[in-house]
């Protein structure tokens, strides 16, 4: 069988894992890098292989049936269509898109073509995730009451630096929403909904930065399910360290522990590693014998509800410089991996759990002196069904 044709459009960042997966595959048959595109020169790539900065005609060049599409988030929609209308599949890379709306565009355009549009979550790839559900089928916990998921990171100044999206709201008008929830642990989220199985009823959403950019670098969301159960998610690129998220499903009789970047699932003093599936891998099986996605795009709609409800809500509230740890290099919330670990076993958000910098502050709010802090309520913000589905028609 011959190899799939992919093209690569974005090789830098985030990107260049991509290229790396792909030179591995392409090593073992299942696919050959047929292009990249991109905005500036990529070293070392195989020879033969085309780049461009024109996506439309690299697809059309080449003849390729899949594009890796790994771009700053809000070009994501008009890139998707290029490469839909050319005819290639899509491997399209976490968050699918700034908007609700964009992310409907895309699905338009992957129904028009007639072609498949996986999304990158790679934990979505896990056979942890439909293990935790049939232990949860089986009764293994009881009735679920809940699911809580936590994630706490350390991200430097040059994080935010690095490209001139990073860490924006909106970028000459158009949305980006390069937020923690959004982006860097997005994964927290599509993982808890995957688990979960459940629609979204309404979304609370708590903003904060200590960071001086426009979004969230400490954030929370706590979502009421139609199915009764709630799900939280509370994360930080603000900790001491890296700590791996995690959720815990929260049932009458137990709980499960799913560390899902390791892909390990412990319940009632067990512990079990699955193994994953890789998106790309799954896609060309997809392709050749009809294998189901992982992770379709409309897998992702209740994440991207989230997103929007983020995009919506007021900007983050500073945090100010007393209750942080203020280095030469990166800023650090003292003891927030405890915060966002107390926020997974209790369901609840910050502004609930006494967190000091949730509260009023009597003076200044300063925070490496950039950016003001703006909005009277950016810790309260409630988004009902309904309000979500108002947004996307805006």
């Amino acid at each position: 069988m011959e190899p799939v044709r992919v093209v690569l459009a974005g090789a830098h960042g985030h990107g260049s894992s991509h290229l790396r997966n792909v030179r591995r595959l392409a090593g073992t048959g299942l696919v050959e890098l047929a292009g990249v595109c991109d905005v500036r020169p990529v070293d070392d790539l195989p020879a033969g292989t085309a780049f461009s900065g024109d996506l439309t005609g690299l697809i059309e060049s080449t003849g390729a049936e899949v594009t890796i599409l790994c771009t700053p988030i809000h070009t994501h929609a008009d890139l998707a269509e290029r490469a839909l209308g050319a005819g290639t599949h899509l491997l399209l890379e976490k968050p699918p898109a700034a908007t609700y709306a964009d992310y409907r565009r895309i699905g338009a355009a992957a129904r028009r073509a007639g072609l498949a549009c996986q999304v990158g979550f790679q934990s979505l790839g896990s056979e942890a995730i439909p293990a935790v559900r049939r232990m949860i089928a089986e009764g293994a916990i009881g009735p679920v009451v809940g699911i809580g998921a936590a994630g706490a990171w350390e991200r430097p100044y040059s994080y935010y630096d690095r490209v001139p999206w990073a860490g924006r709201r909106e970028v000459g008008g158009v949305p980006v929403v390069d937020g923690a929830l959004t982006n860097p642990l997005a994964h927290a989220t599509a993982t808890a909904l995957a688990v979960s199985g459940a629609g979204i009823e309404e979304i609370e959403v708590e903003l904060y930065r200590a960071n001086a950019v426009e979004s969230d670098d400490t954030s929370c969301v706590r979502l009421r399910m139609d199915d009764h159960t709630t799900v939280t998610v509370a994360v930080s690129l603000c900790a001491d360290r890296r700590h791996e998220p995690y959720l815990i499903v929260h049932g009458e009789r137990g709980r499960i522990r799913l560390t899902y970047t390791e892909d390990r699932v412990e319940s009632g003093g067990t512990s079990a590693v699955y193994p994953r599936t890789g998106l790309l891998e799954n896609l060309v099986a997809h392709l050749r014998d009809g294998t189901e996605l992982l992770v379709p795009l409309e897998r992702t709609d209740g994440f991207m509800r989230v997103v929007e409800a983020v995009r919506l809500a007021p900007p983050p509230r500073a945090i100010p410089d007393v209750f942080q740890e203020v280095g030469a290099e990166r800023r650090v919330l003292p003891r927030i991996a405890e915060v966002t670990a107390a926020s997974a076993e209790r369901l609840a958000l910050y502004s609930e759990l006494r967190v000091p910098w949730t509260r009023p502050f009597p003076g200044p709010e300063s925070t490496a002196g950039a950016l003001p802090a703006t909005g009277a309520e950016p810790y309260g913000h409630t988004m009902s069904g309904d309000t979500t589905r108002r947004g996307e028609e805006q």
